[in-house]
């Protein structure tokens, strides 16, 4: 029986080619062997003070670049475009106990320090539970810092199937079968992320390809000259190495370099030629606003068209009418 994985993306920064490399072309292959829904978790977004405008702007870009990548035979939409997410994440709430949401490490690490904590901060893995759970997924491709929300949603499925009958598929937490961990380009020992990485040392997926290469040809290397894939003795020249093989598909082991400059610029070349189909793409669909709109529409509506049966069913189990 084909399998159904469900994951998402928080549009609270640009997608980088951390992003691509190391989730998102995992997700596009994956399309072949499950049946997959992915979706632009614009919800999530608002446990933190944000701009509207810019939160909107994300939000179209991030799905604009899913398709582009990709994703296009999937069931790609905007979160906030099913109501049901909500809905079932009130459901879950009143599943949830405060002590479990309150020693989720997330929440920890982001509450630690702020004068504003807001209450979606704390709440906000029971609206992720209800994301997965809405799609009956099987399976949800998550890193490690993730794991701790769907272990979250195992317990909520569970504890709700055992006080008010078998609702909700169990899902199971799974890696990325190909995971190409894509560090900063200026701190290499730190992770090229979307809202926290550094400018020159993040390239983001609509970089223009002169950019690109300028950050690669200026990305920190080590000390000496000897290139080697060692991660604990020389980070930025295995990052660069790493960089090449995930772009090439070929081994990290088979690329022999006599100096750092001859590695950059392969590994410019490569990201850039990489990324070249994605922009092109890019371009093709916000050219067509309407068209757009209507795409991402109608992904929302079969979205929306499940998971009111998930719903229905959940309101019926818990008693209401």
């Amino acid at each position: 029986m084909t399998k159904r994985v469900f994951s998402a993306f928080k549009p609270t920064g640009r997608l980088t080619l951390g992003n691509y490399l190391g989730a998102i072309l995992p997700a596009v292959r994956l399309q072949d062997e499950a049946d997959c829904v992915y979706a632009v978790a614009d919800l999530h977004a608002l446990t933190i003070r944000h701009d509207p405008g810019r939160l909107r702007a994300r939000t179209r870009e991030a799905a604009t670049l899913l398709l582009a990548c990709g994703l296009d035979r999937s069931g790609v939409y905007v979160q906030s475009r099913v109501p049901a997410h909500t809905e079932l994440a009130y459901l879950l709430e009143s599943t949830a106990h405060y002590g479990e949401m309150r020693r989720m490490i997330q929440f920890k690490e982001k509450s630690a320090g702020q004068r504003e904590v807001r209450l979606s901060l704390l709440t906000y893995p029971a609206l992720m539970a209800a994301d997965i759970l809405l799609h009956r997924a099987d399976l949800v491709p998550v890193g490690e810092d993730q794991r701790q929300h769907v272990e979250l949603t195992r317990d909520l499925a569970l504890r709700f199937n055992h006080l008010y009958g078998e609702t909700f598929t169990v899902p199971e937490a799974v890696h990325p079968r190909l995971a190409a961990r894509v560090m900063d380009l200026a701190e290499p020992t730190a992770k090229m992320g979307k809202s926290d990485g550094s400018d020159a040392g993040t390239v983001h997926l609509l970089d223009e390809p002169a950019d690109v290469r300028r950050k690669i040809m200026r990305a920190v290397t080590d000390s000496g000259t000897e290139v080697r894939h060692d991660p604990e003795a020389k980070p930025g020249v295995s990052n660069l190495l790493a960089l090449l093989a995930a772009c090439t598909g070929r081994p990290v082991e088979s690329f022999s370099y006599a100096s750092y400059g001859a590695l950059k610029k392969d590994a410019a070349e490569a990201v850039t030629e990489t990324l070249a189909p994605v922009r092109r793409r890019f371009g093709e669909l916000s050219a067509d606003p309407a068209e757009l709109d209507r795409l991402l529409e109608g992904h929302a509506a079969r979205a929306a068209e499940r998971a009111s049966e998930v719903v229905a069913a959940a309101r019926r189990a818990m008693g209401l009418a």
